[in-house]
């Protein structure tokens, strides 16, 4: 079997068993550092719901996210322009940040926008940044994904759980989501790299929330940006912005014809 990320020859290292029926075989990248899953015969299955229901983080992180990422755009990007959000879900980050004041769009082709409804992004936009949140686990072909995403915007914000250096047993590690089957794809610290050298992008990360950008960003102000975030820094931001709230529902109410 060949790595999905820059296809060197992969090395068996654990089985185990998802949605509590299937044995499946987990294999490590020595070249790039990325764990991936045998080929994964049993999304439709994993998939009967959008969101799994042991996602009981969703909303705390959501909320946790809009800080964070408020900082950075605030600071290192032009505030005024269009974001968006991909594989955004129901809508909850969408619909904050537009809250907050950026000029936020919403898209994911498997998810019901319930929350951001009348801000779905069109292929038109001139796109800032993309935000994709948890959802790097989930792609079953990284490269060719990240790349779709790429078009959109070079700037890339996402978070996905970072291996720890010594790779986790079955047991070791709840990520991995054997109770769902949702995550097939594993990165480490190198493979980010790596995609970013492939991607001909920069790569900057605070071990949490990661970057692809074409942008020189200095690490170091990142991380101090985001350590910043939660301290007085986002409430600062906050009372800059203009809300797009009450705004957005007059311009949604016009369009429903009131």
């Amino acid at each position: 079997m060949k790595c999905r990320i820059c296809n060197q020859k992969v090395k068996f290292i654990f089985s185990a068993k998802i949605l509590s029926k299937y044995n499946i075989k987990y294999y490590k990248c020595d070249e790039c550092g990325f764990i991936q899953t045998e080929k994964p015969f049993w999304l439709a299955e994993s998939y009967t719901l959008p969101i799994n229901r042991t996602d009981t983080g969703l909303v705390g992180r959501n909320i946790y996210l809009a800080k964070k990422v408020s900082v950075i755009l605030f600071y290192l990007f032009d505030g005024d322009k269009k974001y968006l959000d991909y594989a955004g879900g129901y809508g909850l980050f969408t619909r904050l940040m537009r809250d907050i004041g950026f000029d936020f769009y919403w898209h994911d082709l498997y998810s019901s926008n319930l929350l951001a409804s009348g801000f779905e992004y069109n292929e038109k936009m001139d796109i800032e940044a993309v935000t994709i949140f948890e959802t790097f686990e989930h792609f079953s072909e990284p490269i060719k994904e990240i790349e779709k995403i790429k078009q959109i915007s070079s700037n890339i914000i996402f978070s996905t759980e970072l291996l720890p250096k010594s790779i986790p047993n079955p047991n070791e590690w709840w990520y991995y989501g054997f109770e769902h089957g949702q995550h097939i794809s594993f990165y480490s610290l190198k493979t980010l790299n790596y995609i970013a050298s492939k991607l001909e992008l920069n790569f900057i990360s605070n071990g949490k929330i990661h970057m692809f950008t074409d942008k020189n960003i200095n690490s170091k102000l990142y991380k101090t940006l985001l350590s910043t975030a939660n301290i007085g820094l986002f409430k600062i931001i906050k009372s800059k912005m203009h809300s797009k709230t009450m705004k957005d529902m007059y311009m949604i109410r016009e369009t429903l014809g009131y």
